[in-house]
């Protein structure tokens, strides 16, 4: 595993135009992207360019990684090595996402940049095909199609200590454990608000549900219920 400070100083030679920095900084990291590929097979694209796809993603980690912000590389060039597989997996492999889903995400995430201007609350999933008149899968479809990749320094709650990346931050060393964890961590950064509370509160907080239901302003019942909602969005996620 190759060190924090070993993994900076090749980052500041490389980014000031060092090639054989960067090609020693890709080496050395060279098993954090094939771990990550490897989590992609099977879906119509070889081992080897699933590889290649992920050295694209950790470049351009490289190339923007900020030495002040004060994580390790890995977590930071993790989630842009996923979006790169995903994207070619979504625009450029087996997985397409057709025209019609693109023009309808864009019509989708028009909608709610207006209703969050107009309500200061994200809409519900009923009220954007209300306002776009699509049906509820279009909706649901258009959304995941659009969704970004989320960042691991990006808040949870309001609480900014409850980030992506605190929720990674322990003593392992292995890379599959790390990445099961950045999974987890991206999957939980895509609930809505009130789903990553339940969340924080129940399994980070240890709050009992009718400790949470009183803190949401939510029956115990409505808390249990959410929680069986959650559970199947995170599997779902992370499948």
């Amino acid at each position: 595993m190759t060190s924090y400070n070993e993994n900076l100083c090749y980052i500041e030679k490389a980014q000031a135009g060092d090639s054989e920095a960067q090609d020693e900084l890709i080496r050395l990291n060279y098993p954090l992207a094939v771990s990550l590929a490897k989590r992609f097979m099977g879906r119509g694209c070889e081992l080897e360019d699933l590889i290649q796809l992920a050295l694209i993603g950790m470049l351009k980690a490289i190339r923007s990684f900020d030495i002040e912000r004060g994580c390790t590389f890995s977590t930071y060039a993790v989630p842009l090595i996923i979006g790169e597989i995903r994207k070619f997996l979504r625009d450029d492999g087996l997985i397409k996402v057709s025209r019609e889903n693109r023009k309808n995400g864009a019509v989708i995430l028009k909608i709610r940049e207006e209703f969050l201007s107009l309500h200061t609350r994200e809409p519900r999933i009923d009220e954007l095909c209300d306002l776009s008149g699509l049906s509820r899968d279009e909706v649901i479809c258009a959304l995941d199609c659009s969704r970004p990749v989320a960042s691991l320094s990006e808040p949870l709650t309001d609480d900014s200590s409850f980030c992506a990346e605190n929720l990674i931050a322990d003593d392992s060393t292995s890379i599959e454990a790390a990445f099961s964890k950045i999974v987890l961590a991206d999957a939980l950064s895509q609930l809505c608000d009130i789903h990553r509370r339940i969340i924080i509160m129940r399994y980070f907080k240890d709050m009992s549900q009718q400790e949470t239901a009183d803190a949401l302003g939510l029956s115990q019942v409505k808390v249990s219920r959410e929680e069986k909602k959650i559970m199947a969005i995170l599997r779902k996620s992370m499948a």
